[in-house]
């Protein structure tokens, strides 16, 4: 099927953010999008901006009769929409599904990983855009360059994707090249236990057809003959970086390469991880027609990814941070990243658990990691697409976290939370809908601390 010359596509979940990149990229090629979501929210406000039709109601008789019909699986198998649609034979795919068939004759990167694939994929779509190789580029983030979770040529010569393992999505699509940054278990509603996660991650690195990347320290997990190997420190990979420091909170460093050393590269934003991040995107970039040049360029003007380590306020009062961190390992980066950078300061951290599974199999880690701030306030859990499971709520976490000052609280209460807090930094953590307390916190503590 030929998806480039469709008049009209219709999205269940259009909201979602690896959604609304398709979403966009259909209409730009001219074509009517519309679509449905369960609620607003700042990103659907965006798309209606742009022209596209969003709905939040199961009505279908707002469905029309589509050219395609593009659904998130994340959408419960019982949505009105979603029903009427199959049982109707009409012409369906999951997004993984578009997105493989949208990178048929154009050589593709595929990143994939519980943790690091947005910032990646961002930052190597970066690469190529500041070295003025044209791409097409679908990300699970809105990048602080460009705006956008879309970049899209009509001369493409390569496109990249973020591989999303969620109900085995990734397996979906046809990389040329693949990247797995991690394979820590996590949507265990999906898979049962981790072993069954890394069967999955096994699966998609067998997919790429020229070149797999793999961290590598799960090179032997994955184990396929051939991987090119990356890692942060780890001088028995095939890419990894040495004399990093930090000045006026920007990370330099070296890369070492199997060909030579590239020294004196300045990485735009901060953490340890996103260093680490940095490095596997430097080796797709280079192993894909890149040079070095371009390369120190685009690394020191790369923004970052909103939702990732975004700071939005900072005085000598108080620095604001809010972070998409919604994974036990996640949360511990980003904590020992903001000490590192604010090593006299106190910190307190406001986390929304994205889903009750999710913080009903993780508990013991979220505890771990959230033990790490001086402070914590939980908001109620977010449940996205699943129902309440009875006994797991904040309350029930916030008992398993060591640490005197822990708080629950209504979202409501964060701005003034923030500014009442004696502690320095603040940070706002979770993927649910925490995002709509930035604003209100931003504009509470420029109100008072500046």
């Amino acid at each position: 099927m030929n998806l480039n010359h469709l008049k009209y596509v219709y999205f269940i979940g259009i909201g979602g953010i690896g959604m609304s990149a398709l979403a966009r990229y259909f209409k730009t090629k001219g074509a009517k999008v519309v679509g449905y979501d369960k609620t607003a929210t700042v990103l659907t406000d965006k798309l209606s901006s742009e022209g596209i039709e969003i709905h939040f109601e199961e009505n279908v008789n707002l469905i029309g009769s589509p050219d395609l019909i593009i659904y998130t699986p994340a959408i419960p198998k019982e949505n009105l929409e979603l029903e009427y649609c199959f049982n109707n034979n009409l012409n369906i795919l999951k997004r993984a599904e578009a997105l493989g068939l949208l990178s048929n004759g154009l050589p593709s990167v595929a990143i994939a990983g519980t943790h690091g694939k947005t910032s990646v994929t961002t930052l190597l779509s970066h690469l190529y855009k500041n070295s003025k190789i044209e791409v097409n580029a679908f990300l699970g983030g809105i990048s602080a360059n460009y705006n956008t979770n879309l970049l899209v040529s009509d001369n493409a010569e390569i496109q990249v994707v973020e591989a999303d393992e969620y109900d085995r999505s990734f397996l979906k699509l046809n990389p040329t090249y693949a990247a797995i940054t991690s394979v820590d278990a996590d949507h265990l509603d999906i898979y049962g236990d981790g072993s069954h996660l890394v069967e999955g991650y096994k699966e998609f690195a067998k997919l790429a057809t020229k070149q797999l990347f793999v961290k590598k320290e799960i090179e032997s997990t994955i184990n396929i003959p051939g991987a090119i190997t990356y890692a942060l420190k780890d001088t028995t990979a095939d890419y990894f970086a040495e004399n990093i420091k930090i000045e006026n909170g920007s990370y330099h460093f070296y890369l070492c390469t199997p060909n030579k050393n590239i020294k004196n590269l300045k990485l735009g934003i901060p953490g340890w991880h996103n260093v680490e991040n940095a490095v596997l995107a430097s080796a797709i970039f280079l192993q894909t027609g890149g040079n070095s040049e371009t390369l120190k360029n685009g690394l020191a003007n790369f923004k970052g990814v909103k939702r990732r380590f975004e700071k939005h306020f900072e005085s000598a009062k108080k620095v604001y941070i809010d972070d998409y961190a919604h994974h036990p390992t996640e949360i511990n980066a980003l904590v020992t990243s903001v000490k590192e950078l604010y090593p006299n300061d106190e910190i307190v951290g406001f986390f929304q658990p994205h889903l009750f599974t999710r913080t009903r199999d993780f508990a013991e880690g979220f505890a771990a990691s959230l033990s790490l701030l001086n402070e914590l306030v939980l908001v109620p859990i977010y449940p996205a697409r699943e129902k309440p499971i009875e006994g797991i709520n904040s309350e029930w976490l916030l008992n398993k976290v060591n640490g005197p000052k822990k708080y629950l609280l209504q979202p409501s209460s964060l701005p003034l939370y923030a500014v009442v807090s004696p502690c320095r930094v603040v940070l706002t953590i979770g993927a649910g809908d925490i995002d709509k307390t930035i604003e209100p916190i931003k504009n509470k503590l420029i109100e008072t601390c500046n």
